[in-house]
């Protein structure tokens, strides 16, 4: 958790999904975010934010049970597993992947994970987030916009992507014996702003 001054030029403004109104201006705010391969530095900004993974088709490398690779862009940040909305590839599967088609390219800004709360928050541990327009080795081809080094059970971290393009989003677990599941996957594209560190 880190702390910012944050200085805003608007009286109604967006930070993360909430609306903020008359805000105090410097305003103290506390964050977790991820920290990808850019430094974690940014969160996304946008009036409104659009989560553009919704409208996207998603796959994923294998399924187990029920939990197809849809559940992870539902809308639902639910993290619990046996409640139906986390994606979960198969059992010991080598290099493991997710993937959505958000239908056209984008300019992303950032991407947000929620990782399973019940169990197994280390199993997402150095999983790659890549964006492009590219499906040749299942997208895990495309650039890197962050790796996952580790997210708390149940929580959900945004990687800033440095406004990366691509239609492509995938998230790849490299390694034998692996398994990926992934309870919500959003997808932004819009403005940012810039933290002070």
């Amino acid at each position: 958790m880190a702390t910012h001054i944050l200085s805003l030029q608007s009286p109604a403004s967006h930070v993360g999904n909430v609306l903020l109104d008359s805000l105090p201006q410097p305003l103290n705010v506390s964050l977790h975010y991820g920290e990808g391969e850019q430094g974690g530095d940014r969160i996304p900004f946008g009036y409104p934010l659009p989560n553009v993974a919704l409208k996207g088709e998603a796959t994923q490398s294998s399924t187990l049970s029920f939990a197809t690779a849809s559940k992870a862009i539902d809308g639902r940040r639910n993290s619990f597993y046996s409640n139906g909305f986390c994606s979960h590839t198969a059992e010991d599967e080598t290099n493991p992947w997710w993937r959505v088609d958000l239908q056209r390219s984008f300019t992303i800004t950032a991407v947000k994970v929620t990782n399973r709360g019940d169990c197994c928050a280390e199993r997402l541990d150095g999983a790659e987030i890549r964006i492009g327009n590219s499906l040749e080795n299942n997208g895990n081809n495309n650039p890197r916009c962050a790796v996952i080094s580790h997210i708390p059970s149940g929580q959900a971290f945004y990687f800033p992507c440095n406004s990366v393009k691509g239609r492509y989003v995938t998230v790849f677990l490299p390694g034998s014996a692996k398994v990926l599941s992934l309870c919500e996957v959003e997808v932004y594209y819009g403005k940012y702003l810039q933290f002070f560190t």
